[in-house]
C-alpha cells in the first residue's frame, strides 16, 4: 500500500455504558482481552499488517489509559519515520465538555489531520471489534469498482438480520439501499462499520453535514444515505472470517470463549497475522501440582493452583488453592481466594475475591464482578 494513499481513523470514542462497570473509568476500546489484549489490539494489528502508515484514534469518554496506551506506537510497528498513530481528542466545546457529536461529526472535526497527509482514500474503523481483516482487499474493492464509498459487509443469520444495518445489493454487490435494523429484512448482509470512502467527495459531505441543524451527523443514519440518494457509487465488500461487536458484557464474554471453542477461527498465535499487544514482561506461567486446567486459554502470566475450567485466564492472574473456575474470564491482575466458586462470571481488572465466595451467572445473563468481593 503506498504510503499516504490511504489514512485511517479508528472511532474509539464510545461510552460503552452496555460494558457496565468495565467502562466506569476505562474507555471501551481499553477493556481487556483474551489473556493480554485490549480491544483496539485488533483494528490497530489490522492496520499495522495491511501497511496503512497513518493512524488516527479519535477518542473522547474517560481516554486517559486509551491515550497513553495508543501512543505507544511501536506496539504496532507504527514508529518508523511518516508513520504513526496519533490521538485525536475532540476540539469542540459540547456544554462545556469536548464531545462528538457523532461518527461522521468525529471525522469532521479532524478534516485538518486528514487534509494534513492529503490521501485519496480514509479508511473509517470501529474501535471495539473483534476480527483479523487484511484492509488492502477493503480497498482493491473500492478501486477495481471506482467507488464513491465502501462498506464491508458480514452474513448474519436472516433471524438475526434485523439487529443490524443491512445493505440491500444488486448481484454486483453495488449499495441499491441501507435499511437501519429492519424489522422485514431484505437481505442478510450486515455492516460491519468498517467503510473506505474517497477523501475528496467524502470531505464534501461531511461539510454539508456540519451545516445541518436536522443531522444526527452519523454515517450510518445521514452520509450513506445521502450518498444513496444522490446517486453516488456505494458497494459492499464481504467479509468471510471471525467478526464480533463486543459492545455488551455477554458479547465479549462470548467472544472470549471462542478463543476456545472456535481456536481455529480466532488463532491469536498466528504468526503470518499477528495482534501486537503491550507486553507487561509478566512471569512465565505457573500451574500449581494441586490445579487441573481443562478446555482453558491461559495467559502465560498467570498462577494457577486452583482448578479451570472452560475460561479464559489473563495476565497477572492468581487462583489459589480450591477455587473453581467454570466458563468464565479472569481479565489482568485479578486475584481469586482459597476454595472460590465462580462459574458463567466476568471478574474484572485487579478484582479480588475473597476465600469461599460462590458467584454465578448463566450462559444468557453472565454475571459481572467489577468490584472487591470480601467475606
Amino acid at each position: 500500500m503506498a504510503q499516504n494513499k490511504l489514512v485511517a481513523m479508528i472511532l474509539a470514542g464510545g461510552r460503552g455504558t452496555r460494558l457496565e462497570g468495565l467502562t466506569k473509568k476505562v474507555a471501551k476500546p481499553a477493556v481487556a482481552f483474551g489473556g493480554k489484549y485490549r480491544i483496539i489490539d485488533f483494528p490497530l494489528s489490522n492496520c499495522a499488517n495491511s501497511g496503512i502508515d497513518i493512524v488516527g484514534v479519535l477518542t473522547q469518554y474517560e481516554p486517559v489509559l486509551l491515550n497513553s496506551y495508543v501512543a505507544q506506537s511501536q506496539r504496532w510497528g507504527l514508529d518508523v519515520q511518516g508513520s504513526g498513530v496519533f490521538v485525536l481528542p475532540p476540539s469542540e466545546k459540547i456544554e462545556g465538555f469536548g464531545l462528538y457529536k457523532g461518527t461522521a461529526d468525529a471525522i469532521t472535526q479532524n478534516i485538518d489531520f486528514v487534509d494534513l497527509h492529503d490521501p485519496e482514500y480514509v479508511l473509517i474503523l470501529s474501535g471495539d471489534h473483534i476480527y483479523k481483516m487484511n484492509y488492502d482487499k477493503l480497498l482493491d474493492t473500492h478501486i477495481q469498482n471506482e467507488a464513491d464509498a465502501t462498506i464491508a459487509v458480514i452474513e448474519v443469520p436472516m433471524k438475526e438480520a434485523s439487529r443490524f444495518g443491512i445493505m440491500n445489493t444488486d448481484s454486483d454487490y453495488r449499495i441499491e439501499e441501507f435499511e437501519e435494523k429492519p424489522a422485514q429484512p431484505k437481505s442478510n448482509l450486515a455492516s460491519m462499520g468498517i467503510y473506505i470512502f474517497t477523501w475528496k467527495t467524502l470531505r464534501k459531505y461531511l461539510l454539508e453535514d456540519d451545516k445541518s441543524d436536522t443531522s444526527s451527523h452519523d454515517f450510518g443514519h445521514d452520509i450513506i444515505p445521502k450518498y444513496l440518494a444522490d446517486g453516488k457509487r456505494l458497494y459492499a465488500h464481504p467479509f468471510r472470517g471471525y467478526w464480533k461487536d463486543v459492545g455488551t458484557v455477554n458479547s465479549l464474554w462470548e467472544s472470549n470463549m471462542d478463543l476456545i471453542d472456535h481456536a481455529d477461527d480466532l488463532d491469536l498465535s498466528d504468526s503470518s497475522w499477528r495482534i501486537y499487544s503491550e507486553d507487561s514482561g509478566s512471569p512465565a506461567q505457573v500451574i500449581g501440582s494441586h490445579a487441573t486446567v481443562c478446555s482453558a486459554y491461559i495467559d502465560k502470566g498467570a498462577i494457577i493452583e486452583g482448578n479451570i475450567e472452560h475460561s479464559v485466564v489473563s495476565t497477572d492472574v492468581v487462583v489459589n488453592r480450591g477455587a473453581s473456575v467454570k466458563n468464565s474470564v479472569l481479565l489482568p491482575g485479578a486475584v481469586i481466594g482459597d476454595n472460590v466458586q465462580l462459574d458463567y462470571v466476568i471478574v474484572a481488572e485487579n478484582v479480588k475475591i475473597a476465600e469461599r465466595t460462590k458467584l454465578a451467572g448463566t450462559a444468557d445473563a453472565i454475571l459481572l464482578i467489577d468490584k472487591n468481593v470480601s467475606k
